[in-house]
């Protein structure tokens, strides 16, 4: 009789030891999969960072180029056509609108030395490479948190656990593309 319950109370024991593991497992790979899911937010976030400064980086290069365009333009414009006037009249014409244009283009070196067009792109520039390096730093966390759990899902007593609680494996790997081994072609 003692024998049997000591093989009762270590079957038991044993019992709730294995259910113990079990329901441990499950819990770190429950929480494993939130952090998939939080890691993920955290990719989303800066990708939406992203998306957001694109359009405003977008219009400032165009603004930019828009406005030094015209400048250029004018004074280029204005310069051909005092070169070209054959009479006093059309000379003075010429003059004054180079005189215009050339006004123009120095007002906007005069007070605005550094263009702010310019920094204007160079500050979205920055933050867009800041953005592009957040993106990387949290892709390679999701990646690390997602192979941690596959790799759980893998080992021994926790694949017992995944397999009795439905866990399957997450297979969203951030990977490079194939296109990114060529340097974009950027054209304004």
């Amino acid at each position: 009789m003692k024998g049997a319950l000591i093989a009762v109370v270590v079957i038991v024991l044993l019992g709730l030891l294995l259910g113990g593991s079990l329901i441990g497992s499950r819990n770190e790979l429950v929480a494993e999969r939130e952090s998939i899911r939080g890691a993920w937010s955290q990719v989303d976030v800066v990708l939406q960072r992203r998306a957001d400064l694109v359009p405003n980086l977008v219009e400032t290069v165009k603004g930019y180029a828009k406005h030094e365009q015209s400048v250029i333009d004018s004074v280029t414009s204005a310069r051909a056509a005092m070169m070209n006037a054959k009479s006093p009249r059309e000379r003075i014409e010429a003059n004054a609108q180079l005189d215009s244009a050339l006004g123009r283009l120095f007002v906007v070196v005069e007070n605005y030395p550094n263009i702010k067009a310019n920094e204007n792109f160079m500050r979205l520039q920055d933050e867009l490479s800041g953005t592009e390096n957040r993106i990387a730093v949290e892709r390679r966390k999701y990646n690390e948190i997602v192979q941690r759990y596959n790799t759980d899902i893998g080992l021994f007593p926790k694949n017992i656990a995944a397999s009795l609680f439905g866990f399957q494996r997450e297979d969203a790997y951030f990977k490079a593309d194939t296109a990114a081994k060529e340097a974009p072609k950027v054209k304004f």
